[in-house]
Formats: structure tokens, sequence, C-alpha cells
């Protein structure tokens, strides 16, 4: 496959008053291309704040984060905003929809700044929408939608476009386990449909399921890498051949 994010003696350090935080301590990964990756680890554990690096959200304190041969690290403002938009999806815990928006409009409005034509953004939004159900609640805004439907917009909108990376930052928090298993499912389902990269921040063990690789993570620093031997893939329990 490839390596795909390459991560080598990543820190990041907060400073609050005299006292200094270590939230990430010298973590180095290598994901591999078309790989999806759990990184578990309780409240404060680091996890969120690894993805937000990955992300080009914050700047590492010091170490180096290599995407598909660009070094993020080095990437001023408007460089790293161009790069999202090519190669990056996001999904949230609280969803992040736009209220006044519909869920077709919410999906839609990223592509825009991809220089795709109205006519072009509007038959890409209604087909991945279609795509996780939601054909006839595509004109329906957020308050109108349940939980789970709200994270099957969001989901959308990370997926339009077939972006290289999908980070999930907490993706099930707010539902419920049955909601949660059917949001997996139809996350990975569309990464494996478009060769994706798959990364999920959580806390949930359950979720780990779904994914080739955990990385557990304890006060900032790496504290396990294990590769799963069986993955949950179309509902069904797959053997992995590693």
């Amino acid at each position: 496959m490839g390596i795909l994010i390459k991560l080598t003696n990543l820190s990041k350090v907060y400073k609050m008053g005299d006292e200094k935080i270590i939230a990430l301590n010298n973590i180095n990964l290598n994901i591999q291309k078309g790989e999806f990756i759990c990184l578990l680890g309780t409240s404060g554990s680091g996890k969120s704040t690894l993805l937000n690096m990955m992300a080009g959200l914050e700047k590492p304190t010091k170490g180096s984060i290599i995407i598909n041969n660009h070094k993020i690290h080095l990437m001023n403002e408007e460089q790293i905003t161009r790069f999202r938009q090519k190669y990056i999806g996001f999904i949230f815990q609280s969803y992040n929809l736009i209220p006044t928006l519909t869920a077709l409009e919410n999906v839609s409005l990223g592509l825009i700044f991809q220089g795709i034509s109205k006519k072009r953004r509007e038959k890409m939004a209604k087909e991945i929408l279609e795509s996780v159900g939601l054909r006839s609640r595509m004109n329906h805004k957020p308050s109108e939608l349940s939980g789970g439907q709200q994270q099957r917009v969001s989901i959308a909108r990370a997926f339009v476009g077939a972006p290289e990376i999908i980070f999930a930052d907490e993706p099930t928090g707010n539902l419920d386990t049955r909601t949660t298993f059917e949001i997996m499912e139809l996350m990975t389902g569309l990464a494996y449909k478009h060769d994706q990269t798959l990364i999920i921040v959580t806390h949930d063990e359950e979720i780990s399921d779904y994914v080739h690789k955990i990385v557990r993570l304890r006060d900032g620093n790496i504290e396990e890498i294990k590769k799963n031997k069986f993955i949950i893939k179309n509902g069904k329990k797959e053997e992995l051949g590693i």
C-alpha cells in the first residue's frame, strides 16, 4: 500500500503561565494508504491533539508530519487550507452543520472552494446523500433531522469529492449503540469503496473492531500499537491477512 502519513518525533507542549503541559510526547507513527486506524484513549490522552496535528489544525512544538510527500508542519495557513480542501474530509462528534442550510446545501458548500460548478456540486451532493440513506431528507435543515441523520449529513459532507483521507473525531460519541454500529458500517463502507484512509479518534473500545490498527495513547505517549486479526466489514467479521 505504501506509507501515506509519516509522523516523526512529534511533540506538542502547551504553556499555561509558568507551567508546561505535554499533550504529545515524541510520537512516531506510520499510516499506510487505505488503512483504517483507531486512535484510542481516555480523555486527556492526546488522541484529539494528534488528529489535529495530522489535519494541520495545530502546529507541532517539534517533529515532522509528512502526508503524501507534503511537509504539513512547514506549511503556512494558506497552504494548509488548500491542502485540506484537496486531500482531507472531517467528521465531528458535534456534526458542525450550518443550521440555516439544508442537508444538500451543507454537503455541497465545501465544493465551492474547489471551483466546482453549481450544477456539478448539487449532483455530487445528491449522490452522496442518497448513498448514506437521506434521499428523502435532502431539503431538511439540521433541526428537522435526528442525531443519526445529522451525523449522516456530516459523513456525506466529509466523503463528497472522495478525499484521500477521512479524519473522524469521536464520530459516534452522541449516538446510541445501534446507531453507532450503523454509522461505523456506513463510514467504513464508503472508505472501502473509494480506497480511502480512515483515522478515527474514540474512547469506545467497540469502534476498534472496524479498523486494521489500534493506536492506544496515554498521557501524550503511544502506549501500544496493535494490528487487528479480524475486522468487521459489511456486518461480518473477516480475518485480516497479517
